[in-house]
């Protein structure tokens, strides 16, 4: 396995700029990996696959203001600072443009509407990462804005937009986008059929920025997120398993909790989880939890493209991802969707 086996050319015209209005109109591609077939939907079409007794799990990590303008203290330069994680109070992980030049003990000065926060440099991670000590990181997100992945070059009018209607615990750098097709109406329409909706928060971090640059994916460390999954919800799934009714994640980062929680813990006895998690999942996974995914197509060597790879199969990915492209589908954040049956 190379990381060269998740590679794939894409024309920069099929990654979207824009959501789609309304949300649940955006297209569905339905893969069944029973017998390898590929059908086009659109996504409100997709109360039709799920059936009674169905559990459907979405995460309700809300996207935080995350991107900061400043300027060094010493020089008056601007700078850019992205958060990633927050590690205690006033303390947090983040990308700093030009952090090279960014030693111990620089200060950047964050300018709000009446006051002004200071972020001290005060530590260095793997891959560039400051650590930053704020004066007062309570007036932060007064300060930021919701930043939007690279890839997108449109400014967003509605900031909403990029957030799923049901995000609720704030602190994700990115949006779980698996979850933007949905509408109050259409959630009403799921629920209406017998399918339990359930709620986890996996607070989304730097890996979807990052492609996986080692050409061994097993030598890439993945990024730890904190995420929490409730008893009551732990208790709903052990009785899905044991009822051997279909688990279907929305995102690959409900995915990701959802299997951390069966891999510490009997998936018909699991337990609440509050913590990181660290599960990089690639093909020979074996999939404990989930039984059906909502997903979006993913960017060429990220661990999400891996993911989905390891749940559907190479091939199969592969033929579904040619597809998409053939048939002028819309990639990546703003884009459609897959169900993987």
């Amino acid at each position: 396995m190379k990381t060269s086996d998740f590679d794939y050319s894409l024309p920069p015209e099929l990654i979207a700029q824009t959501p789609i209005e309304p949300r649940d109109h955006s297209r569905l591609m339905v893969v069944n990996r029973a017998d390898g077939s590929i059908q086009h939907r659109r996504f409100f079409e997709i109360v039709d696959y799920l059936r009674a007794g169905d559990v459907l799990v979405f995460n309700e990590s809300r996207v935080i203001p995350a991107r900061l303008s400043g300027r060094r203290a010493d020089t008056g330069g601007n700078t850019e600072i992205l958060l990633l994680r927050r590690l205690d109070i006033n303390l947090w992980e983040a990308l700093v443009k030009r952090s090279k030049r960014l030693k111990v003990g620089i200060k950047i000065e964050i300018t709000g509407a009446s006051s002004v926060v200071t972020a001290e440099v005060i530590g260095e991670e793997r891959g560039g990462i400051k650590v930053l000590r704020f004066s007062d990181e309570s007036q932060l997100f007064e300060m930021g804005e919701i930043p939007l992945p690279p890839y997108i070059h449109t400014s967003l009018i509605n900031a909403e937009r990029y957030q799923t209607v049901y995000a609720r615990v704030a602190g994700s750098v990115a949006a779980p986008t698996a979850g933007l097709h949905f509408t109050p109406e259409l959630l009403e329409r799921i629920e209406g059929k017998g399918v339990r909706c359930l709620f986890v928060s996996l607070h989304i971090g730097l890996d979807t920025f990052s492609p996986v640059r080692e050409e061994d994916p097993t030598q890439h460390t993945i990024h730890r997120e904190y995420g929490v999954v409730s008893q009551s919800v732990a208790d709903d799934l052990s009785q899905a398993k044991r009822d051997c009714r279909r688990v279907i994640a929305v995102g690959t980062t409900t995915v990701r909790i959802l299997e951390q929680l069966a891999h510490d813990s009997d998936p018909e006895r699991l337990r609440e989880f509050g913590g990181w998690v660290d599960l990089f999942i690639l093909p020979g996974h074996q999939f404990r939890m989930v039984d059906a995914l909502i997903t979006n197509f993913h960017l060429p060597r990220s661990t999400l493209l891996m993911l989905v790879t390891a749940f559907a199969g190479k091939e199969l990915i592969s033929k579904a991802y040619q597809e998409a492209a053939a048939q002028k589908y819309r990639f990546y954040s703003f884009g459609d969707a897959m169900l993987i049956l």
